[in-house]
């Protein structure tokens, strides 16, 4: 079994296969705290949804309310780790830079989130944005250069249960939005997979620092393109950000420290229960509904995901270094 490098300035090397494939011992200690976060972190990214949507309520747009509660989340992390865990700030560069790398992919996946909010329902967007489970899969398999027929079909489910989705709102269908959702759920997948990598030679805590510092860097750089008045943005407003930017914070690290013990299959399997904390909030206080044919592409997608138990030879962890230098680098 693999365990985490205790250097950070070496770069591990590939692990023979059967340990690729091998994940924590269900019984073990780190498993079963790796399974509270995983457990914990659902809960967190179900609410972000609905605190947008009372954002937009209120009158904030979508770049303010994104750059706002990404940079008050990184500010909340790095208080947090000046006061209590300073010795954790400090980590090898490649680690570092992995973890920006990262960050920086989700936070630009964050603004299509974000911004698809606005055109379609919290529910809906969930369970769009829940198909990154599907694509973790892929993007392992694709590392290991092979793609079962498994893997074939279940995507052809996850594309079948977005249709059903879309097409079958009471409302016109916002191809645009679910286009949008989709393109953050791929980056969320990414980020999500290579965060395994870098914490063989990073804390869970480190990376989480990290890795939300190049997500407020994004948005921001974003936000002063379309810089807004934050004097007229409504108390209401602020107290969602404040919110958001809280449940942020701890989604993301509880995230990583389930990827940390369980690997990023396993802890992506429990992100199934965010799209259950959104429909049940979104129903209650939104007033959203899903229709018969929604309800019927949500199982179409619930079953894409599950199959995930039956697929063979995914590799629980890629040494994406070694895979970026074998094959994309160039090389003299």
């Amino acid at each position: 079994m693999a365990t985490p490098s205790t250097k950070t300035s070496n770069v591990s090397p590939v692990p023979p296969k059967e340990e690729q494939e091998t994940a924590v011992h269900p019984g073990s200690q780190q498993w079963q705290w790796g399974l509270l976060w995983g457990l914990v972190s659902p809960v967190f990214l179900g609410i972000v949804p609905i605190l947008a949507k009372l954002a937009y309520a209120a009158g904030v747009n979508v770049l303010t309310v994104v750059a706002f509660r990404t940079g008050i989340a990184a500010a909340l992390m790095w208080s947090g780790m000046l006061i209590f865990r300073r010795q954790l700030i400090r980590s090898s560069l490649p680690a570092v830079v992995g973890s920006l790398i990262a960050g920086a992919i989700n936070g630009l996946g964050s603004i299509f989130f974000y911004t698809s909010l606005t055109r379609i329902d919290a529910s809906l967007g969930q369970l769009v944005n829940i198909s990154y489970l599907v694509f973790v899969t892929m993007f392992l398999r694709l590392a290991g250069q092979t793609i079962s027929l498994l893997t074939v079909f279940r995507t052809a489910l996850t594309i079948g249960a977005i249709y059903l989705l879309t097409r079958g709102g009471a409302g016109p269908a916002d191809w645009l939005g679910v286009g949008m959702m989709l393109f953050a759920a791929i980056t969320y997948a990414v980020q999500l997979v290579l965060s395994q990598r870098i914490m063989l030679d990073i804390p869970a805590p480190t990376m989480t620092l990290y890795a939300i510092t190049a997500m407020a860097a994004v948005v921001t750089v974003a936000w002063f393109f379309a810089p807004t008045d934050l004097t007229q943005v409504s108390t209401a407003g602020w107290q969602a950000i404040g919110f958001m930017a809280l449940v942020t914070a701890l989604s993301r690290l509880t995230l990583f420290l389930g990827v940390k013990a369980m690997g990023s299959i396993q802890t992506a399997l429990l992100g199934v229960f965010e799209v259950v904390v959104t429909i049940v909030i979104a129903a209650v206080f939104l007033g959203e509904r899903l229709t018969m044919m929604q309800w019927m592409g949500a199982a179409v997608l619930i079953v894409s995901i599950f199959l995930v138990r039956f697929e063979k030879g995914v590799p629980r962890f890629v040494d994406w270094w070694q895979f970026l230098w074998r094959n994309l680098l160039p090389r003299k």
